[in-house]
């Protein structure tokens, strides 16, 4: 077949879906597709609308040529390929990385709350936040399918958007087989992410300083705009991963953890509790005490050991061969 992949970042850019998008499209080349990756280039630069609209008469050459679009966000990439393959009546289906109203909401000011309570409280938007919320839906009822990487996260879109497509489908991020690991000189906490107000930053430092009068043996590292494979060293030589943000749907940085057989804490507001809550530690992140208590209870040697047994015993792989397995099985049924 031949399939497009739209994305917003695409290595060299670093992060997550830019290693997602690499990884399905390499999987996809490997059993015989003609793939084509339209990921952001000059639209990096451009103010939001411009860029859309740009983006959209950019990848129309190839969604008259593709069998299958797979968007890769909601907002970016999702909007303008969910109207080009309209136009052209092909088969779209979109994956829901994120939240990107909600996320505008927190890095515009707004109060910090998690992702439940800002669809539960419906806090006021502006006109350019209802704008993106009424475009949101547009794509989530008008694409193909829609794919999620959680369960949590499905139930909170379909609800909440009152959505009447009926092909929701759950892909699950990739669970890589085990890596080395490496025993911690020191007692290290290592943050890695985007440096924005949803992760949590200032809680965490606050809560961290508080645990550090207690046991002045930890200490905080955090990483941000580095490589996959200088973060993956990092990891497999750190002695814990903590990631508080106030939502994460399902963060990479956990799993690549688990790879690596170190201990987490991770926000309770996650789409990873139900599936991680036996071998991790999960915290409230509105809660700075609780934030500190699961540090200094982490930093314990007994407490550490155990927490090092449960991600050797996690043994669950999900292969990037059986991701597109699957996005190829939506196809064939939308």
């Amino acid at each position: 077949m031949k399939i497009l992949i739209c994305t917003g970042i695409y290595p060299p850019d670093i992060g997550g879906p830019a290693e997602y998008a690499k990884n399905i499209a390499e999987e996809l080349g490997s059993q015989g597709n003609n793939v084509m990756v339209a990921g952001y280039a000059k639209e990096k630069k451009m103010p939001i609308g411009i860029r859309h609209i740009f983006y959209f008469f950019r990848i129309l050459p190839d969604i008259i040529g593709a069998d299958f679009i797979i968007a890769l966000d909601t907002f970016s990439v999702g909007l303008p390929a969910v109207f080009a393959a309209k136009l052209f009546n092909r088969k779209i289906a979109v994956r829901v990385a994120g939240d990107f109203l909600w996320e505008s909401y927190i890095g515009k000011g707004g109060d910090m709350m998690t992702l439940k309570d800002f669809y539960g409280k419906r806090p006021k938007l502006s006109l350019k936040q209802k704008i993106i919320f009424s475009l949101s839906k547009y794509v989530f009822n008008n694409c193909s399918a829609l794919v999620f990487s959680t369960d949590w996260q499905k139930k909170i879109i379909s609800e909440n958007y009152n959505v009447k497509n009926k092909n929701l489908f759950v892909i699950e991020n990739f669970y890589g087989d085990k890596l080395k690991n490496f025993e911690p000189k020191e007692k290290n906490y290592i943050f890695a992410g985007r440096l924005i107000r949803l992760k949590n930053l200032e809680r965490l430092k606050n809560a961290f300083a508080q645990a550090q009068k207690i046991n002045p043996e930890i200490k905080l590292e955090i990483i941000s705009k580095i490589s996959h494979i200088e973060l993956m060293e990092k990891i497999q030589s750190c002695c814990a991963v903590i990631l508080p943000s106030l939502s994460d749907i399902s963060p990479n940085f956990i799993l690549d953890a688990i790879r690596a057989d170190k201990p987490f804490i991770l926000t309770k507001e996650t789409g990873f509790y139900d599936k991680l809550k036996d071998i991790g530690l999960f915290i409230d992140p509105l809660n700075s005490e609780d934030i500190k208590n699961k540090i200094l209870f982490l930093a314990n040697d007994k407490n550490y050991g155990q927490y090092k047994n449960k991600m050797a015993d996690f043994k669950f792989t999900h292969s990037w061969k059986e991701i597109v397995g699957e996005f190829l099985e939506i196809y064939k049924n939308i």
